[in-house]
């Protein structure tokens, strides 16, 4: 991996000296903020509503996951020349993380005592699943911006504390869902595991083949295990994600089916689950918000 990071620094290092360094990071010559997922674009968005001192770049697209995202020259030059620059942290961004480290990460100040943890030790970056880690990150976020455009801190402050108000909304939301789904049914089966703070946080399960990360591979013994909990417990439904390929979700049906049951994969229709990107814009799950309640929605429609 470090190999990969410094061939990746060298060619973009080369790219600079021969002058692709001279043009602006934004076209308009104001400051610019570049963040490296959907979900700080999305922080950045909420805490300087209704303010215009600075551009806001995002380094990986919407709908692509980050844990496997192969970095460009482009993605590079925008990260050096960020006037403010905020990643994710906890290796979520796992194939530029070398080039990151000058940069604030909105994970910084999270404890170990609230994360959680695969038995490798490594831990677990999805913790926007837990909306209490979620306000801690967004008040980085507003505690950046606060510090690099001060004239602006106290609509900053007036933006997060709105928004808290909102986030607090939307986890009674999530509660009242889930009491909708049979205790025996509250297993959510998905490709990888992204979702183990949200069953940390409310009373449902979670089950995934491939771990936390998406960049790893998944035993013939492991998917034979999933197929029999899934005939075992009568879960009606398994779920793809929008980062992820939907193939390992249609093997453990052919496998479930094979065996005399029935499970429903899905995954169409704009249903697959959010979990490692939010929508792009002006679809269904471009927010943090509607991302969550999208999910929430789906799987309580499909397991109660």
């Amino acid at each position: 991996m470090k190999k990969i990071h410094s061939l990746f620094i060298l060619a973009v290092s080369l790219m600079l000296i021969m002058g692709c360094s001279d043009t602006e990071s934004s076209g308009d010559g104001r400051p610019d903020v570049v963040v490296t997922t959907t979900f700080i674009y999305d922080m950045v968005q909420v805490i300087s509503e209704d303010v215009n001192a600075f551009d806001v770049s995002l380094v990986i697209p919407a709908g692509e996951d980050p844990h496997i995202y192969q970095p460009k020259a482009s993605d590079l030059k925008l990260i050096l020349e960020a006037d403010t620059l905020i990643y994710q942290g906890l290796n979520f961004e796992g194939r530029m993380v070398d080039v990151l480290e000058d940069g604030v990460s909105v994970t910084e100040n999270f404890s170990n005592d609230n994360l959680m943890f695969e038995d490798e030790g490594e831990a677990d970056p999805h913790f926007w699943f837990d909306i209490d880690l979620y306000k801690s990150a967004t008040n980085t976020v507003y505690e950046t911006l606060a510090a690099a455009y001060p004239e602006h801190a106290d609509t900053f402050l007036l933006n997060r504390d709105a928004y808290f108000e909102e986030l607090d909304a939307l986890d009674a939301y999530v509660k009242e869902r889930i009491e909708e789904i049979p205790p025996s049914s509250r297993l959510i089966i998905t490709p990888h595991d992204a979702f183990g703070y949200l069953a940390s946080n409310y009373d449902i399960e979670v089950h995934a083949p491939q771990g936390i990360s998406t960049d790893s591979e998944v035993s013939n013994s492991t998917i034979e295990e999933t197929a029999d909990l899934i005939m075992s417990r009568g879960i009606k439904a398994i779920f793809v994600e929008t980062t992820t390929n939907p193939d390992q979700m249609r093997r453990l049906q052919e496998i479930v089916h094979s065996g005399g049951g029935m499970v429903e994969v899905v995954g169409s229709d704009g249903e697959a689950l959010l979990s490692d990107s939010l929508a792009q814009q002006g679809d269904s799950g471009d927010t943090y918000i509607s991302m969550f309640r999208h999910n929430i929605d789906t799987i309580t429609e499909h397991l109660k």
